[in-house]
């Protein structure tokens, strides 16, 4: 056996101590926060079941899972607690902005999640938090045309379903929710989805007036199930939940139309108020890691913007399910959404008077 030169001892020995020196610390943290209680809010059948098992197993900090149905949801719930009664909530883009701006988001810490590293690099290019400063992505997608290709031709515009043919005029279906029932006509009209210019909502609007006496409901829930019956052959849909319509027919379609769409994300946000805030990143850093995000996606048929885990995806999902392989090169040329602010109630008002 050879001698080793004393340089190459001392770096070992160096690395031996550091190595040491790094277990104590990260043991230290992993007791610090043992016993600790997390309180997280999320939707209803967006966790997936192994998830918080495995992450309390491993960490032995609890979590306590709450629900909530939408965005607004949970934050009527943060109003009447003024940002409080939660340690993590997970939320769509614009809304964690809104978090941030009333100062009801805390800042994270990246040292305290490594693994943001397995993010595509345009998961840091999101206009509501660019950087990441005070949201981690969980999903993202878009919106668009979903469709029974065995009952009506491939449709290539969102004016497919604002004008439909008279073959389908009574069997489409659009989004109810303020920002996505603005959104075709807004993307046909060539204006913003964050506009908050009177002129351009009302122009959108009257579109959309005339597109209501062409429906057959305004649906953000079933949609995908009247396409499997048959009722509907065109509707609004957002990719993922046109996938669930797709597992049950695969003559159902998915495509972006020509005028293009937006990227919706949805978000993990630490709340200030929380007193646990190293237990939150670590399980904000949980989520992130490759396995995570993998039964992520394979439960809600969601891409996520980790880049690790999609490359883990089983091969046969991404066939059954193409939208799942749109890349975040593409996803990154639509527009994201942001908070409205101060124009919230004029978009409220104006969506009221498409849809009452």
């Amino acid at each position: 056996m050879k001698h080793l030169k004393p340089t190459r001892f001392v770096a070992l020995a160096a690395i031996t101590v550091i190595a040491v020196v790094v277990a104590v610390v990260t043991g230290s943290a992993t007791a610090k926060t043992s016993g600790t209680t997390l309180t997280i809010s999320n939707w209803d059948a967006y966790t997936p079941k192994d998830l918080i098992p495995k992450f309390e197993k491993a960490t032995g900090i609890k979590v306590k899972l709450a629900k909530h149905t939408t965005n607004e949801d949970i934050m009527g719930k943060l109003e009447a607690q003024n940002g409080g009664g939660y340690d993590i909530v997970f939320v769509s883009g614009p809304f964690a902005e809104s978090l941030k701006k009333r100062g009801w988001a805390a800042k994270l810490d990246p040292k305290q999640i490594p693994n943001r590293k397995n993010l595509y690099p345009a998961a840091s290019r999101l206009a509501y938090d660019l950087g990441n400063k005070y949201s981690m992505p969980y999903t993202w997608g878009t919106t668009g045309l979903c469709w029974r290709s065995d009952l009506t031709k491939t449709p290539t515009s969102w004016n497919d379903l604002l004008k439909p043919s008279a073959d389908l005029k009574g069997k489409t279906t659009m989004l109810a929710t303020d920002r996505w029932l603005m959104l075709p006509a807004l993307k046909v009209l060539g204006y913003s989805i964050n506009t908050v210019n009177p002129a351009q909502l009302q122009k959108a609007a009257a579109l959309l007036k005339e597109t209501k006496k062409t429906l057959l409901a305004y649906d953000d829930t079933t949609f995908y199930s009247k396409l499997v019956s048959g009722e509907a052959r065109l509707v609004e849909a957002w990719d993922g939940w046109c996938n669930y319509g797709i597992g049950e027919n695969p003559k159902i379609k998915f495509k972006i139309p020509k005028e293009g769409s937006d990227v919706f994300v949805d978000t993990m946000v630490v709340l200030e108020k929380s007193k646990n805030k190293e237990a939150a990143h670590k399980f904000l850093d949980w989520v992130l890691r490759a396995d995570s995000g993998k039964a992520v996606t394979e439960l809600v048929l969601y891409k996520t913007p980790n880049a690790v885990a999609m490359a883990r995806v089983r091969k046969s999902l991404g066939k059954q399910y193409p939208n799942l392989l749109i890349p975040p090169k593409l996803l990154l040329t639509f527009e994201t959404e942001r908070d409205l602010g101060k124009a919230q109630p004029l978009w409220s008002r104006t969506v009221s008077g498409i849809v009452g």
